[in-house]
């Protein structure tokens, strides 16, 4: 049983870090010479502009953006429900709050990335400004990473949904 909540626990925190990782990092989308994210279009690493309001669809990178920190910061309430629920939940009972919460994480990293996913060429057509450099490149680690969040946010809420708390 050790070993199952061990599990369970580092299984949560790298499913936290892989979203701190695909919100913060830069490499949505990358190139040679370019790594753009949801935050900033960096070329040649070293010029780097932050994206504003100034943009077209700019309301769908806030929407991406608003849905990669909510999914964290769900991530990381989820976590500590789970703590706080081991020690308050009688022995039977489900982690049923602490699985409707890492879903939720897990819904908000899939609206992101499907948004991003869908919107991107929108995002970079519509501002040949910021994004002129950008056309022959592909999606980055970061995004990637956004997918296998959702893949481990989805497991780890069934498993506390599933799970029951023992002695």
């Amino acid at each position: 049983m050790l070993v199952l909540l061990a599990f369970i626990i580092i299984f949560h925190i790298t499913s936290a870090a892989l979203l701190f990782v695909a919100t913060i990092d830069n490499a949505w989308w990358v190139g040679e010479e370019f790594f753009v994210d949801v935050w900033r279009v960096c070329v040649n690493n070293t010029n780097c502009t932050e994206l504003d309001d100034t943009m077209q669809e700019f309301s769908t990178v806030q929407a991406v953006q608003a849905t990669m920190i909510l999914s964290t910061i769900l991530c990381c309430i989820a976590f500590l429900i789970f703590v706080l629920q081991l020690f308050r939940l009688k022995q039977g009972e489900r982690f049923v709050l602490t699985s409707i919460i890492q879903l939720m994480s897990c819904l908000c990293v899939m609206v992101a990335a499907s948004i991003y996913t869908d919107r991107r060429k929108d995002i970079h057509d519509g501002n040949p400004q910021l994004y002129a450099l950008t056309l022959d490149g592909s999606y980055g680690y970061s995004f990637i990473l956004a997918w296998v969040a959702f893949a481990f946010t989805f497991i780890s809420g069934l498993m506390y949904l599933i799970l029951r708390k023992r002695k």
